[in-house]
């Protein structure tokens, strides 16, 4: 497996790949769990040229607090991509990401306006910046994000299809652990007490689901059980429940005029922020 750190090594080693063979991307901030794995190969399933990068990107976090504290575990991380079968691992400094300014504006059509937007202004944005910066890099056939972050997804799909790029996006299914917890890289910053009151989260999502599917009771009335359910560990504090339609992302008042709908939450499990979401229509 090849490591690159600088730009112009990660370019030479580009210009070795053969002609117009499909290039897999899976784009991480490192601290790899099996949900990272899980993504390089589904990508691996289409080519064995799958590039991985591993950047902590400044600009989508809108509390130093939380990019100071953000797990970092490279050498980690490469053993585990090399295990998986990764053919590249990308991991520049932010210089070499951010030579000059990260200062451009997206047009994010909407889809920041509930969910994580309100909570984490500029989050987004902060996305945008970084994943066409790494797609002008990288120029990848197609690119694989996980179905976790799923507004995330959505809005790199707008982008995608907004400003042009012969880029396919790939959805790689959220990987949980035994207990329902999704797997994220800030669950390592979890106590052992938080770490037993988590799954609550997924638990609750999953009720919430099959709630929904008798028409108990209304989406807002749903969302208000969500928050309760969760909220009565006092580990946990729940931020937002929202029900979204899939596509637009738009808060839904009732269940009538949506193809899809998304329970998205946002729990903190103080100082850590827990985030995961369930189709329920």
């Amino acid at each position: 497996m090849i490591i690159c750190s600088k730009l112009a090594d990660f370019e030479r080693a580009m210009c070795q790949l053969p002609k117009d063979c499909e290039i897999g991307f899976v784009p991480t901030m490192g601290a790899l769990h099996n949900g990272h794995v899980s993504l390089v190969k589904k990508a691996l399933k289409r080519t064995k040229y799958v590039i991985v990068s591993i950047f902590v990107n400044p600009t989508q976090f809108n509390n130093p607090m939380d990019l100071e504290k953000y797990p970092r575990t490279l050498e980690e991380d490469c053993n585990k991509l090399e295990q998986a079968g990764a053919y590249l691992v990308f991991a520049p400094g932010t210089h070499e990401i951010y030579p000059d300014t990260h200062s451009k504006q997206f047009d994010l059509g909407g889809l920041d306006k509930y969910g994580e937007g309100p909570s984490r202004p500029g989050h987004f944005n902060g996305v945008a910046q970084v994943v066409t910066r790494l797609f002008d890099i990288v120029k990848p056939t197609f690119a694989v994000f996980g179905q976790k972050d799923f507004q995330q997804l959505a809005i790199i799909k707008h982008l995608v299809q907004s400003l042009g790029y012969n880029t396919q996006i790939v959805t790689g299914n959220t990987v949980r652990e035994k207990d329902g917890l999704a797997m994220s890289s800030r669950n390592m910053l979890l106590t052992k007490e938080q770490r037993e009151a988590a799954p609550l989260i997924y638990k609750t999502l999953r009720k919430a689901s099959a709630m929904a599917a008798q028409n108990l009771c209304s989406p807002n009335e749903l969302c208000k059980w969500v928050i309760e359910q969760i909220d009565s560990n006092p580990l946990l504090e729940t931020e937002y429940a929202q029900i979204l339609d899939g596509s637009s992302l738009v808060l839904a008042t009732s269940w009538q005029g949506h193809k899809e709908l998304q329970l998205c939450v946002a729990v903190n499990a103080k100082p850590v922020r827990l985030i995961d979401n369930i189709k329920i229509k």
